[in-house]
């Protein structure tokens, strides 16, 4: 798995995951929080999968 995730991409996924599943313990209790995690897993990784199955990739080219 090769990043392909900027690294403010990747700060912004951690902290929307994470808020996401705080909502469930100050919101209504539903499974709906349980999707802070994708953006949470991904940030952490540094690896999108949809990114890879479109060819996209967010970092920046490195010189060669």
């Amino acid at each position: 798995m090769k990043q392909n995730i900027h690294n403010l991409e990747r700060i912004i996924r951690v902290v929307a995951g994470v808020v996401l599943i705080l909502l469930a313990f100050v919101g209504p209790k539903n499974p709906w929080f349980l999707l802070g995690f994708v953006p949470l897993l991904t940030g952490i990784l540094g690896w999108c999968p949809p990114y890879a199955i479109l060819g996209i990739s967010t970092c920046k080219l490195k010189d060669k």
